[in-house]
């Protein structure tokens, strides 16, 4: 398999969020496949979900990290993205950037301030919009003028809609997948249980756990246990576990203990091997308060009218998270040209990862239109 993937760290300085907040300096790291072709005209930009990040497929050939050990790493979306696939590395430049506020080597709580110490607590709000900001300073680094496409799940949908508003010039196709144009009441309230369990840690320390040598483990664990119950949905879990006891059952278990509590168990211990506390804390809140008519217009389709993006919009026949319905009322506001689909799928929210045929051949059929 030839290697086609680069990693890069770009750094900026005096980036401004909408809170006024400026960073003196800033880093955002990235992954690169394919080759740019001369009229910079092959670019294609991934988001991704709020716990991911920019290994979208194998194949960088440098350097190697503790969470990518090999160089042909699966990426998440290894269906999608990579040679002869839906977006097909053989024809674009496809870039993945890790979130300003993440954990995956951008700027994030994690980060050394200047003063020798993490961020922790003082690292600032940001908003879907910060986090486009400096997707676009990077977009000029790379000098890149326009990308062929922005396409983004869940968060990533979020991430691409608001592209497309905040560079409607610079963005020729746009996929928002599993996404809406804004949070609402039932969205902010996942958004909150989640918050409220890595705030109520003792270990979380106001935010300032990694300077105290501490972690809220079981704040992140609990957190993410809530966020996958939107990420499946009720018919799927029933299916899988009903209401069976785990067997065998772990050393110090109760005695009822059932299956999907053993599953839950298991996807909170993944994210707290690999995943920052803070900057789980930072980004949910970022996504609860995603809302494309903040500051545009109350109606959702003046709020959009700038947009001149052909645009894409893909929902999950199962999504509880952010249901179809949801997804349709983006799609019908939305001017221009826009094409919807919803793909059926038992996998819930989950199912713009899970179902890489289905996406695949959708965006596949976006990009050659």
């Amino acid at each position: 398999m030839p290697v086609t993937g680069r990693t890069g760290l770009a750094g900026f300085t005096d980036l401004v969020l909408e809170s006024g907040y400026v960073f003196e300096e800033l880093h955002i790291a990235y992954e690169t496949f394919g080759t740019l072709n001369a009229a910079c005209t092959n670019a294609v930009l991934i988001e991704h979900a709020l716990t991911g990040d920019a290994h979208v497929t194998s194949g960088v050939a440098e350097p190697a990290t503790a969470e990518h050990p090999s160089s042909f790493a699966p990426g998440w979306w290894e269906e999608v993205i990579g040679p002869g696939r839906p977006i097909d590395t053989d024809e674009f430049f496809v870039v993945c950037a890790n979130a300003l506020g993440g954990c995956n080597g951008s700027t994030g709580p994690t980060t050394i301030h200047a003063d020798g110490l993490p961020y922790g607590s003082r690292f600032p709000a940001l908003t879907v919009r910060d986090l486009v900001t400096a997707e676009l300073a990077l977009t000029d680094r790379l000098g890149i003028e326009s990308w062929h496409a922005v396409i983004g799940g869940s968060m990533g949908g979020a991430r691409a809609l608001e592209f497309a508003l905040l560079a409607p010039e610079r963005v020729r196709k746009a996929t928002v997948l599993a996404a809406p144009a804004y949070s609402d009441a039932d969205q902010i309230a996942w958004a909150h249980t989640q918050i409220q369990a890595i705030a109520l840690d003792p270990d979380y320390c106001g935010g300032d756990y990694s300077a105290l040598g501490r972690f809220p483990a079981a704040g992140l664990g609990l957190a993410r246990q809530i966020a996958h119950l939107t990420y499946r949905n009720d018919v799927e879990l029933n299916q899988r576990f009903a209401n069976a006891h785990q067997f065998p059952r772990p050393a110090g278990a109760p005695d009822t203990y059932y299956s999907i509590q053993s599953y839950l168990d298991h996807q909170a211990r993944k994210l707290v091997h690999r995943f920052d506390a803070e900057s789980y804390r930072v980004l949910t809140a970022a996504l609860r308060d995603h809302d494309v008519r903040r500051g545009r217009h109350s109606d959702l389709a003046e709020a959009l009218a700038g947009a001149r993006s052909e645009f894409q919009v893909i929902g999950i026949s199962t999504d509880r998270l952010y249901p179809p319905a949801q997804v349709a009322e983006l799609a019908a506001a939305l001017p221009g040209t826009v094409t919807h689909h919803t793909i059926e799928s038992w996998a819930g929210h989950d199912g713009f990862l899970t179902e890489g045929q289905k996406v695949g051949r959708l965006v596949r059929g976006f990009l050659e239109d």
